[in-house]
Formats: C-alpha cells, sequence, structure tokens
C-alpha cells in the first residue's frame, strides 16, 4: 500500500457498502438493534437513486394498501414534515440526519472500496478510498453488506454474480431473449423543470442534440407494441424516464461515454421543447439536469436462491419470505432512447400479484460466507430484477438484511445458520418493527393480554388482531380515537413493562397528502408547475399524544410530543406499573385519530 497517505483503521460488526436507499436503510436498521456499522458511500449525499444528485422518485408495489412501510416510512413522513415544498437538497439532509442520530453508524462519505482481504470464503476487511482527505480507510467486520448496486464486492471478492439476460429456456422465463447475452436496462439523466409567470428563454449549449420534429417521440414497434415518449409538462406529468442510454453497451466499463451521450440527448429534448414546435412551454425554465446518471442494472450476486419471473408471476409462497414487491416486470429495451422500434427489442411491461414474496436466501451470497446484499443487484434473473428493482422494495430487503445481519452479529452466526436455525425469529422482528410481510400476523404480547381496557370488545377485537393494514381480508383494521381520548391498561398487581407500541395510521393511499397522483407514491417531485401545492402529514395521524404511568402513586407523564411524525411509535418503559395510558390529543388534519395496533410488552 501507498505509504503517502494516511491510513485509519476501523473495526465493526457489519460494514455496508453503498447507501443508496436499500444501503442506508439496512446500516439504520441494524444499528438500532445494537450492530456497530460502517457505512460507506462514494458519493457526498446519501439515497443513491433517490438522493438530489439523481432524483429518481421511489417507486414500490401496486395498490393503494401496499405501500411499504418500516424505516422508509419514517423517512418519508419526517421528509413530509421538514420538507412540504419538496425540495430535494432538504431531503439529503434528512436522510443525512437519520443516520447521524445512530450513534452505533460511522459514516464514510466520499469514499470509493477498492479492495478486499480474504481468509478462505469470507471476507475480513475492505481497503477504500476517501477523496475528500486523501486518505485510506480499512475496515473490518464480521458481515458485509453489498448495496452500491454494481455489486462492488463481487470482483475482488471472488462472489459469484451474473450481467446481462438469461436465456429464455435456461428458467422458463417468456421474458427472456432466445440467446443469453449482457444487454442490460440502461442509464438516465433526468431533468427538472419550473413553470414561472413570465417567458424564459433557452440557449442549448454547443454539445446538445437537435431534435428539430417528433421523430423521437412515437416508437411504433409492430401493429400490437407502441409506446410514447411523454414531453408535456405538468406538476404531475413525465420524469423524463426516458432519456435513456447504455443497455446495449458495458454498463459499466463505457459509463463515462454512456453519460456524455445522455446530457447530449437531455438537454437537446429540453431545446426541442423550448424551441422546436408548441409545447406550451414558453414560462418554463430549465430547473436541474442530473449530471449523475440513474443506473437501472448492471451486476447481479448469486445467492443461495436465484429469484425468477415465474416465481413472481406465481406468487410463489417462500418459507424464508423476509420481503415483498409489487411494481410490473418492468424490462426496458437495451437500446432505450435510440430505439425507433426494432422488433426484437419491445420495452416489455408485465403485471405482477402485489404484493409478492421475496426471500432471505436470494439476499445473501451462494459462495461467500459473510456477504449479504440488497438493492437492485440480488439474487434474481435479469427479468425478475426489472420489478424487484425499484427503490421502495430494494428499501424494505435493505432492512431485512440489515435486521438480520444484527442477529447474525448477536449469535456469531452467518447468514446461510441464519436461514437454517432463525428464520422465524429475523420474520417476527421484521413484523415487530412495522415490516409488512404478506401473510404474517403479528402475535399479541403476553403482558397486553393480562391488561384490563378501557375499550369495548369490538374496539378490542380490531386494535390487537395482529393486522396492521387495511382491507387485508376485507375488513378495517383500525380504530377511530377523537381528541383528548385516552387508551388505558391496568393491572391487577404490579406489572413489569418493557416498552409501549402504537401504530398509527399513515393513509396508506396518500389521498391527504397530495392533491397529485405521482406525488402520493413517494413525497418526491419531477416537474414543478405553478399549480404545485406543498405536501401535508396524512391527516388521521396522530399529532399530539402523550404516556402517562401509575406505578401505585399516581400518574406521571413520561411522553409528550406536540409534533409526531412516525407512524410506528415504540417507548422504552422498562419499569414495573400498575396503570399505562395514552392520551390523544389531535391529528394533523382530521377530527379522529386512526390506530392500528396500541399495546405493551
Amino acid at each position: 500500500m501507498d505509504s503517502t497517505w494516511k491510513t485509519h483503521e476501523h473495526r465493526v460488526q457489519l460494514c455496508v457498502v453503498g447507501a443508496g436507499m436499500a444501503g442506508l436503510i439496512c446500516a439504520i436498521s441494524a444499528a438500532r438493534h445494537g450492530t456497530k456499522v460502517a457505512l460507506i458511500q462514494d458519493r457526498p449525499v446519501l439515497g443513491g437513486n433517490a438522493s438530489s444528485e439523481i432524483r429518481m422518485a421511489v417507486r414500490g408495489a401496486h395498490g393503494k394498501e401496499n405501500k411499504e412501510t418500516g424505516i422508509l416510512s419514517e423517512l418519508e413522513l419526517e421528509a413530509i414534515y421538514r420538507n412540504p415544498t419538496l425540495n430535494p437538497s432538504i431531503w439529503d439532509s434528512v436522510l443525512f440526519q437519520k443516520v447521524k442520530e445512530e450513534p452505533n453508524i460511522t459514516l464514510l462519505l466520499n469514499t470509493t472500496c477498492i479492495d478486499t482481504t480474504m481468509q478462505a470464503d469470507s471476507i475480513t476487511s475492505i481497503r477504500c478510498w476517501q477523496l475528500t482527505t486523501y486518505s485510506w480507510h480499512i475496515v473490518h467486520a464480521d458481515l458485509f453488506a453489498d448495496c452500491s448496486g454494481d455489486s462492488v464486492l463481487s470482483v475482488p471478492s471472488g462472489a459469484e454474480f451474473r450481467l446481462g439476460r438469461e436465456s429464455r429456456s435456461e428458467f422458463g422465463e417468456s421474458m427472456g431473449p432466445v440467446v443469453a447475452d449482457t444487454k442490460t436496462m440502461g442509464m438516465s439523466c433526468l431533468i427538472q423543470s419550473r413553470e414561472t409567470d413570465h417567458k424564459v428563454d433557452f440557449i442549448p449549449p454547443d454539445f446538445a442534440y437537435v431534435y428539430d420534429d417528433e421523430s423521437f417521440a412515437t416508437i411504433a414497434y409492430d401493429e400490437h407494441h407502441s409506446s410514447h415518449r411523454d414531453h408535456a409538462l405538468a406538476t404531475d406529468g413525465c420524469n423524463f424516464w426516458w432519456i435513456e442510454l447504455g443497455g446495449n453497451q458495458q454498463v459499466l466499463d463505457d459509463a463515462e461515454n454512456i453519460r456524455d451521450e445522455l446530457l447530449k440527448t437531455a438537454f437537446g429534448v429540453w431545446d426541442h421543447i423550448k424551441n422546436h414546435g408548441d409545447h406550451h412551454a414558453e414560462n418554463w425554465e430549465l430547473e436541474w439536469v442530473g449530471f449523475l446518471p440513474g443506473k437501472r442494472e448492471s451486476r447481479r450476486y448469486v445467492g443461495a436462491y436465484i429469484l425468477t419471473q415465474n416465481d413472481i408471476t406465481s406468487n410463489k409462497t417462500f418459507p424464508d419470505l423476509v420481503g415483498y414487491g409489487g411494481w410490473p416486470l418492468d424490462d426496458h429495451n437495451p437500446m432505450g432512447f435510440l430505439n425507433r422500434g426494432e422488433a426484437d427489442e419491445i420495452s416489455q411491461f408485465l403485471p405482477t400479484p402485489s404484493p409478492y414474496g421475496i426471500p432471505f436466501r436470494s439476499l445473501y451470497s451462494k459462495n461467500i460466507r459473510n456477504l449479504l446484499f440488497a438493492g437492485r443487484n440480488i439474487s434474481a434473473t435479469h427479468a425478475a430484477m426489472s420489478s424487484t428493482r425499484v427503490q421502495a422494495t430494494c428499501s424494505v430487503l435493505g432492512q431485512a438484511i440489515g435486521t438480520a445481519a444484527a442477529l447474525c452479529c448477536r449469535d456469531h452466526i452467518v447468514p446461510s445458520e441464519l436461514y437454517a436455525k432463525g428464520i422465524a425469529e429475523l420474520q417476527a422482528t421484521l413484523v415487530e418493527d412495522y415490516c409488512f410481510l404478506p401473510g404474517f400476523i403479528r402475535t399479541l404480547p403476553e403482558v397486553t393480554r393480562k391488561a384490563h381496557l378501557n375499550l369495548n370488545e369490538a374496539e378490542r377485537a380490531v386494535l390487537f388482531d395482529g393486522k396492521e393494514r387495511l382491507y387485508l381480508d376485507g375488513f378495517e383494521h383500525l380504530i377511530h380515537l377523537v381528541p383528548g381520548q385516552a387508551i388505558e391498561f391496568s393491572f391487577d398487581k404490579v406489572q413489569q413493562v418493557e416498552k409501549l407500541r402504537v401504530v398509527f395510521d399513515p393513509d396508506y393511499s396518500r389521498t391527504s397528502i397530495s392533491p397529485f397522483v405521482k406525488i402520493r407514491l413517494f413525497a418526491m417531485r419531477s416537474q414543478l408547475g405553478r399549480d404545485f401545492k406543498p405536501v401535508e402529514m396524512p391527516a388521521n395521524l396522530a399529532k399530539e399524544f402523550s404516556v402517562e404511568i401509575d406505578q401505585g402513586t399516581g400518574w406521571t407523564q413520561v411522553y409528550h410530543t406536540e409534533t409526531n411524525r412516525r407512524d410506528l411509535f415504540v417507548l422504552p418503559l422498562h419499569t414495573a406499573v400498575r396503570k399505562v395510558r395514552v392520551v390523544f390529543t389531535s391529528a394533523w388534519h382530521a377530527q379522529t385519530i386512526n390506530l392500528y395496533a396500541c399495546d405493551l410488552t
């Protein structure tokens, strides 16, 4: 190693490489369960494709009741509270704050993983270069999680991976090509604009391509298949995802050249909108262009199980289910923007069950014992990955492997041993942390079963049914409280209580958050019209509430907030009580406070 530069060494239990949505949620989850974590990110901001550098809105499972919860929901609600105008830089600060709040996380930004040190079939350390300090960082860990999207640990560690599209016959997938190849989905440079109250001119850079007519816009593959590259400007409009290139090249080796071509295309498209034809864009101003492309696909790890198209479409039942998806099988043609109707390169958009399950075995390496992964690089075929790659799905898988890593570190085991011995505990822990697992019902704690409550039987039945979603079986699974109402637990004798857990209503439909359909999916914006309205907190989410305990000598308030912005509230108590009550003072924008759960452990 070059001794010219300083070297810093770190000893942690879990090292997470990549701090997009999957990686940062993985790190937070593991840290909250007591694991010492190093989180390594090669950019100055967190969030990956969702960061201010790329600005791809977080998307996940279709269906208004299938919205992802857990840490992802916590991040979004904090952002809605702090960032109602959806400023991308404030979103960056929300992610940064949440990581820095965790004392168990050592964050290394602007830091690129260079190499690994191996002992037999395990990684013992990684070597990284931090650009801002011109220094080396050596991170020693028991477990490693690659959430980089590019599987950066695969080559130096020797972990098995795949790149490109499997043949149709290998797994019997209808979406695959007849012959396997190394083509992928491409990368996109997104653009964002803002509507003003005056005319705004645009002078394109000399390098921009010129599109003086609409020939690029409508692509007809054959009499049955066509697509339109929507470039109408509106708050609820397109984010220009179709400015996509590179899938027919080597998406990693050729990344710099692909970026250059994307910028020529992006500025050319904006020039077309402003200066070629009537697009009603006179008052629209180019606000931002992404100089860092967003990737859809590169290397995918080979895990203990490879998820396939048929697993998804058949909604296969996995005993080791730890996450779920529900985005369609959305396979972009490799030519991207350059495609002009080649019949053998039709983009495919096929429906999937929503939700469908994703197994733990697809989240750890087949041949490297202490390597986990989450994000678009999980163990899946190209076809399956076309659905699992979206960021909300990546996020729930990040929380799954962060929680799994914490259990592994606690018991000094590796992921394959957790699969064999502890998968039920992993699933129960995820459900406790408000991560929806299709088909799983949370078990009511024994302490709550002993308690007397000031609720009627119907309210108790709903509140304690272990179902924390609306209409899973055709029934509503929440209760409605009026401001000032309390839920009180009392015991026949002094009872040791460890924690209070409350699940509020995050408004899965998001209709109370925004009138704009695309912003409801996740509170991030693309084009900013003058009709934009700031987002609001979920209407029936508790805003003000307090917690009181009686240890036999009268009530004592142990918690109070006037600005709650969490759908999952957990209060450690670790004390003996005779009574506990939660007083619900107000909701954010409604006359009732909705609850899915409220119980004691």
